[in-house]
């Protein structure tokens, strides 16, 4: 599903639009309730874990699923990353597919068959949660900890997937921070209020490639993702000098007349044009040597005690 994300989803208290289109939500809440009575399917060939959002877009579960990919890998997990394949998210899969080892299928048991045909010991799902026909053995949902739940309410009304409450059938909780104005005491008693047994993690982002820049340069910025916000965010507070940014709807397929107006621009006013690497590799080849991309990293706070739930879970459905 695409869609162009309205900014009053994010404002923390509903308007008036949000009482307009509140009685559409109703159409969600029949899905979801549809969904609950599909029985679900546990693999016990293989263990599974899902990283997704029941915000829509822009919780950083791309790289958490690396992150997650990178320190099971580290523990001598026999790891595997799936990623259902959906035609306007190949930016996804290629930035998966160039950082780890990856199984991408329309359908998301037939990755399972593939990675346990593979002897795979382990699969890390990028996203699907809402799929209800797979019993994962751990579920983690990954919120900006700044933006967190915006208005509260389901889509079209505001952001949200799923009712918050439906965080007591979730193991972990994954809070992606890039500034210290990222609200982390209240949203974690928030989260606790409604499932107390939740394990919390806090992560950071970080650029990995910062020493290639030159902070002193002037940039043009752009950005097709789920919360180019946060992509200026991370910029400014590592002291990037961002004079223009131009922001496309998330997953958007660069053309090349669009790549083409952004260095007319950056040239033009003496800018460096800087994107995030989720954009990078969908600007045709040809249009690639003027732009750079910074790369990002997560920081998992208490990752001893990510690893150690992670097993303990993984264990108890042995």
């Amino acid at each position: 599903m695409k869609i162009n994300k309205p900014m009053f989803w994010d404002k923390k208290k509903p308007n008036f639009l949000t009482y307009i289109l509140s009685p559409l939500t109703i159409i969600l809440k029949i899905n979801n309730i549809i969904l609950k009575l599909i029985p679900k399917k546990k693999f016990n060939q293989i263990k599974t874990i899902c990283v997704g959002n029941i915000y829509l877009g822009g919780t950083g579960k791309t790289p958490t699923s690396l992150k997650l990919y990178q320190l099971l890998k580290a523990e001598n997990y026999n790891t595997v990353i799936g990623k259902k394949y959906y035609p306007n998210q190949k930016d996804e899969i290629i930035l998966l597919k160039n950082k780890s080892d990856l199984i991408s299928s329309k359908n998301r048991e037939e990755i399972i068959r593939f990675a346990t045909e593979k002897n795979h010991e382990l699969v890390i799902f990028d996203d699907g949660l809402q799929d209800r026909k797979i019993d994962y053995d751990i579920k983690f949902v990954c919120f900006d900890s700044k933006i967190w739940i915006g208005n509260g309410y389901l889509i079209p009304a505001g952001p949200l997937r799923e009712n918050i409450n439906s965080l007591k059938k979730y193991d972990g909780v994954f809070l992606k921070t890039t500034d210290e104005n990222s609200n982390l005491i209240n949203t974690i008693s928030e989260i606790k209020k409604i499932n107390s047994k939740i394990e919390i993690f806090n992560s950071r982002v970080e650029i990995k490639n910062i020493n290639k820049f030159n902070l002193s340069n002037e940039y043009l910025i752009f950005s097709g993702i789920g919360n180019s916000k946060s992509f200026k965010e991370i910029l400014i507070d590592n002291k990037f000098n961002v004079v223009e940014e131009k922001i496309f709807s998330d997953h958007y397929e660069y053309k090349d007349q669009d790549i083409q107006k952004i260095l007319k621009i950056s040239k033009k006013k003496n800018l460096k044009a800087l994107t995030t690497e989720k954009d990078y590799v969908k600007i045709p080849n040809n249009l690639r040597s003027e732009i750079d991309f910074i790369e990002i990293d997560i920081k998992i706070d208490q990752e001893k005690k990510l690893i150690k739930f992670i097993k303990s879970k993984i264990n108890e459905t042995n």
